[in-house]
């Protein structure tokens, strides 16, 4: 019913890296193509895509029914049917992973927005957050990319990777605060949704991930920060 987000290469020092990962290589001769990067923190929750078809998962086979969607599907309801072409893509944190966020006041951030086969400029995808009324990922740095050299890039983004995370990140096994997730970096303008893999980077830290395979089967809802 609608194409799934495009799996997101990481960068060849990100040392999160699972089996069926891929790493890009190449990401440098990639981002020597980009005139301005942004990067911004990578919140640990489940990708979900609100459409004018409907809420979806990671699969996009058909809309997703899932209890810990439930809430953002009440607010689609409202939205539907003045998506059109356009599709937000956002972090759903309503239900607990292997982070758990201390300082959060909504549950959904939008992170990229797809119309028809573009992907919009950062500037746009804050500008359709905003107008249906959904905050954006944390962002961290946005800097023309002559200012990196590709040693003072890689640094920048393993520093950013080790600070704690902007809605206070804890450790779901130890309970103690932890650093984010990682970070993603991506080319601030528009691009092909063909060229994805060469505009979008990942940086994931080690042993980041805590839950099982069957975390669904137990899962617990993020408390807002004026619950705790």
């Amino acid at each position: 019913m609608s194409e799934k987000y495009g799996r997101t290469y990481h960068y060849p020092f990100s040392p999160g890296t699972t089996s069926d990962d891929r790493i890009n290589r190449d990401y440098w001769e990639d981002i020597q193509k980009i005139k301005e990067l942004v990067h911004t923190e990578k919140l640990d929750g489940e990708n979900n895509c609100l459409s004018a078809s409907g809420v979806f998962a990671r699969s996009h086979a058909a809309p997703t029914e899932s209890p810990w969607t439930l809430a953002l599907r009440q607010r689609w309801e409202l939205i539907k049917n003045d998506l059109g072409d356009i599709e937000l893509f956002g972090e759903n944190l309503y239900a607990v992973h292997s982070i758990e966020y201390k300082r959060l006041e909504e549950y959904y951030y939008v992170f990229a927005v797809r119309c028809q086969d573009k992907w919009l400029s950062w500037e746009e995808v804050k500008f359709y957050a905003s107008l249906f009324d959904f905050p954006v990922v944390p962002e961290i740095c946005m800097q023309p990319v002559s200012h990196y050299t590709e040693e003072t890039l890689r640094e920048q983004v393993i520093a950013w990777s080790q600070l704690p995370g902007v809605f206070d990140s804890y450790d779901t096994i130890s309970g103690q605060p932890c650093s984010r997730e990682g970070i993603v970096s991506r080319n601030t303008g528009e691009y092909a949704v063909t060229d994805f893999a060469r505009n979008v980077f990942k940086y994931v830290r080690k042993g980041h991930v805590k839950t099982g395979t069957h975390w669904t089967r137990n899962w617990k809802r993020t408390k807002l920060i004026w619950e705790l």
